[in-house]
């Protein structure tokens, strides 16, 4: 089949270099993100998706919206027997859904009705879910409402990160993908309606949401210093200092002090007050250095992680 392909993150990429490396499909287009400033230096960037494009000589849009006659008519004018969308960005209007022969389709990195938006992955972590999955669906106006083309299961293991989860579904969506295309091409794909009573949402994840809140459970805690990781990564302030929390597990004992007051600072990590139980850090990230095991943070700044100092936040 002839494919647009239109996706952003390096989550996208994986599934486009899949339908590179299928045969039964030509992919005639990749739409993308326009290139962003990003790092210290601001330096205009593109998208993972479009660097991949570049790399196999694939033609790159990169309009801002969709949503006028110039984009329509780039479009239409491929003559693409489907479009493929995986964590695009942007929301495509119903006058693109009906522009390809098998209209448009989804890659979303949960089990729908579960976490629709744009946090799936995240949030599943952060809410301890116990299990995750993908969903292709075939897109409709609204967002993630498409009925259900496939659904894949995985488990989530009790140390789970987002990085680790997003390189499972990464694996697992290129896998549906295939198989759904095939369906699609045989003429045998079902599409099953969602039930949006039990349906739930993942909103973008904001920088102000890794700020830790110590009188939190230490449970919760540790949920969201592995949903935030790689980012924006769970962040405390210490004696000035943005602390960043790479690693951390649930002490199940309450201890004694205020919230957020360091208990112990060993090799074997910071323990940290929390509202319920403790929170013993294994590897944080100081102003300007790598991450590193709290051991070898100790040898320079025992000090600074001294038994009884607060961690505010």
């Amino acid at each position: 089949m002839r494919v647009i392909f239109a996706g952003t993150p390096e989550f996208a990429a994986t599934h486009l270099l899949s339908l590179i490396n299928d045969d039964a499909q030509e992919v005639v287009a990749v739409y993308t993100q326009p290139d962003r400033p990003a790092g210290r230096g601001k330096k205009l960037t593109s998208s993972p998706v479009k660097l991949l494009a570049l790399q196999y000589g694939i033609p790159i849009y990169q309009p801002s919206s969709l949503n006028n006659e110039t984009a329509l008519s780039d479009l239409a004018a491929l003559k693409a027997d489907i479009m493929i969308v995986v964590a695009y960005g942007l929301l495509l209007p119903q006058s693109v859904l009906s522009i390809p022969c098998y209209g448009c389709i989804n890659v979303h990195a949960s089990v729908l009705p579960k976490w629709r938006g744009a946090a799936p992955i995240q949030r599943a972590i952060e809410n301890g879910d116990q299990a995750s999955g993908i969903t292709v669906i075939q897109m409709d106006a609204g967002l993630d409402t498409g009925a259900m083309l496939s659904v894949s299961h995985c488990n989530l293991d009790e140390n789970e990160t987002s990085a680790s989860l997003h390189n499972k579904l990464a694996l697992l969506g290129s896998n549906s993908l295939t198989s759904t295309l095939k369906k699609i091409q045989d003429q045998t794909a079902v599409g099953i309606a969602q039930d949006s009573d039990f349906s739930s949402y993942a909103s973008k994840i904001k920088k102000s949401e890794a700020l830790i809140n110590w009188s939190e459970s230490a449970y919760i805690i540790e949920r969201k210093v592995r949903a935030y990781n790689p980012f924006p990564v769970s962040f405390s302030i210490l004696d000035g200092l943005r602390i960043k929390i790479w690693s951390a597990t649930v002490q199940d004992k309450e201890g004694s002090g205020e919230s957020g007051e360091i208990i112990s600072a060993t090799a074997r990590g910071l323990e940290i007050k929390c509202g319920q139980y403790c929170l013993l850090i294994h590897e944080l990230q100081l102003p300007g250095k790598a991450r590193m095991a709290v051991s070898e943070v100790l040898k320079s700044k025992a000090l600074l992680f001294s038994r009884g100092k607060i961690f505010s936040g």
